[in-house]
């Protein structure tokens, strides 16, 4: 396994190695040992799985108490996965990060507790699965707006209008969400 830390702190490209045949192939997706030398030792306690097709946008989504670390991978298809630092204290508050997952590269993205975290649906569909360190509470869930241009996120739209949830739609802007302190 490959970990690379992004351009905001905290923040983990993990590339598994990867056995392949004329059979198909095999990878660890998660072995904690190697995952806690590289600096991701949170225990997990959910694991996600998401569907979605062409053109959804899925987020800017946090818990405010209970924070989620998530471990993000796809399994069919390809997104643009994204990670906003709401860590206040930090020195990349606001700044995002994303990466490109999918079932081709097998890539997968670290986003640790103290993120917003979104997607945009890039093939016809994907299959999201992402590993949790916390259990979901709707009632600390918060959701920014996804164009918010404080944060600026260039997402690969390419000319599509993006599919949203009517929570995502009413995101609140970035200088209005809650964040972090610590």
């Amino acid at each position: 396994m490959k970990f690379t830390e992004l351009e905001v702190p905290g923040v983990i490209l993990c590339q598994p190695t990867v056995f392949q045949d004329e059979r198909g192939f095999f990878l660890e997706s998660y072995k904690k040992k190697i995952f806690a030398e590289a600096g991701i030792s949170q225990d997990f306690v959910q694991d996600n799985h998401s569907r979605s097709k062409q053109g959804v946008l899925r987020g800017l989504h946090y818990q405010i108490y209970n924070p989620q670390g998530k471990l993000v991978r796809v399994i069919f298809g390809e997104i643009f996965d994204v990670a906003v630092d709401l860590r206040r204290p930090s020195p990349t508050f606001g700044k995002w990060v994303g990466a490109r997952l999918s079932a081709e590269n097998r890539n997968m993205l670290w986003i640790p507790p103290g993120f917003a975290h979104g997607f945009f649906t890039m093939s016809d569909w994907a299959d999201i699965l992402y590993k949790a360190t916390d259990y979901y509470a709707p009632e600390w869930e918060r959701s920014i707006i996804w164009d918010d241009p404080d944060i600026g996120i260039d997402w690969p739209l390419n000319d599509i209008t993006p599919i949203l949830s009517k929570k995502d739609a009413a995101g609140v802007l970035f200088s209005q969400a809650e964040a972090y302190q610590d």
